[in-house]
């Protein structure tokens, strides 16, 4: 088996909560050493989020797995020269702080480039580090309003609807800044000079709304929610409830896959509905909501079956979890944790040749690996217990 992607490069990371940490699982999945410096006081919020006390929160054992631990207090001077030492030995800093903490601390960009000129260094912030809204707090649902993605979820003439999945977060706030870091860690081999990648989660759901841009090109404004071509406005694009109150999925945007449904439940005269006709969709769309609604989810997937025309069961997360097509690429893991048993987790969603996922280590505990990352950098017991006993480390 080959090395994995990653491996022998070094990450620090700084960050807590839900992007920053999802951005380090993906890279240290891919088999790099990250290293999550918590501080010596309550750390990453997300370890007990929820949970009573003793116990750590499944999410934080999720995207935590395959890093190590070190506690770094760096309101102490001797702790920010403990994690320059540490720059030196590494390839990637991540930090999701606001603009302006890590350069106060004394560990911001141009701090690290002065020991270590190829080191690529990522700023994960809610409207990045420069505008008028770099200094404003905010969460996931904020981030998604000003990109402009809030305004399109939900039924027309309704409400904006609040999934339950953080769009900025995992988009603008892991995915992008792993492919940020990626490029610049590419360019840095080569080069042998680092880079500053300034990811803003705004910016990471703005960026990807291409069907709104698409139609403020065409018309001057965005369709309003559930009035799209994919948002709800076709008969051929929606979600239809059964008699068991579940729902099926129909995504028959082709013509050849609409005429197929029409035919399974029985209404070949709906064809002509179809938007690739110019159809009127309101009639296909009362007249599937009261077909769908006379059979129950089970009765109308064994209907549907044989018929390849993407029409699909809506599974609740349990049961997608339990879904064949998962179980057999392998998505849904147990790892064995020292205090919390078998967690329940999910792979890295990439199949790479030469390359097998694993759980090498479950989510460190509280500065669980401080001391041996010490030791690799030659600190002596004596003064890793004097850190200790001050709290530095």
């Amino acid at each position: 088996m080959a090395a994995k992607p990653l491996e022998g490069i070094r990450v620090l990371d700084l960050t807590r909560l839900l992007p920053g940490p999802v951005c380090t699982l993906h890279l240290a999945d891919l088999g790099a050493d990250v290293i999550k410096i918590e501080d010596t006081g309550a750390g990453d919020y997300a370890r007990t989020l929820g949970m009573p006390e003793g116990r750590t929160a499944p999410v934080f054992l999720a995207i935590n797995r395959n890093k190590r631990g070190m506690r770094l207090d760096l309101k102490q001077k001797e702790a920010v020269q403990v994690f320059l030492d540490l720059v030196r030995t590494a390839h990637v800093v991540v930090e999701g702080f606001r603009p302006g903490v890590v350069d106060r601390l004394g560990v911001g960009f141009e701090a690290c480039r002065a020991v270590n000129p190829a080191i690529v260094y990522c700023a994960i912030s809610g409207y990045g580090q420069t505008g008028p809204y770099r200094d404003l707090a905010g969460h996931d649902l904020n981030y998604c309003s000003y990109a402009g993605f809030t305004d399109q979820v939900g039924e027309a003439g309704r409400d904006p609807v609040i999934p339950n999945f953080q769009v900025a977060d995992i988009l603008g706030g892991a995915l992008v800044p792993v492919m940020g870091i990626l490029a610049a860690l590419f360019d840095a081999q080569r080069s042998g000079q680092g880079r500053y990648v300034d990811a803003a989660m705004s910016e990471g759901v703005l960026a990807h709304n291409v069907q709104a841009l698409s139609a403020v090109a065409m018309h001057g404004r965005a369709t309003p929610a559930g009035s799209d071509l994919l948002s709800g406005r076709e008969a051929c694009y929606r979600v239809y409830r059964t008699a068991d109150g579940r729902h099926m999925a129909v995504g028959a945007l082709e013509a050849k896959f609409w005429q197929e449904v029409c035919e399974v439940v029985g209404r070949p005269d709906l064809l002509k509905n179809h938007w690739a006709f110019g159809g009127d969709p309101a009639p296909a769309i009362e007249a599937l909501t009261a077909i769908f609604a006379s059979r129950t989810q089970a009765e109308w997937v064994a209907a549907f079956e044989g018929h390849d025309c993407c029409v699909s069961p809506v599974k609740p997360f349990e049961e997608a979890l339990e879904d064949p097509q998962h179980r057999a690429r392998g998505m849904v893991v147990k790892a064995p944790h020292p205090t919390e048993g078998d967690v329940l987790q999910l792979k890295l969603p990439l199949a790479l040749t030469d390359y097998e996922f694993e759980v090498r280590r479950p989510a460190p505990a509280p500065g669980e690996h401080t001391e041996e990352i010490l030791r690799e950098l030659g600190v002596s017991e004596e003064r890793i217990a004097q850190w200790r006993q001050s709290r530095l480390v």
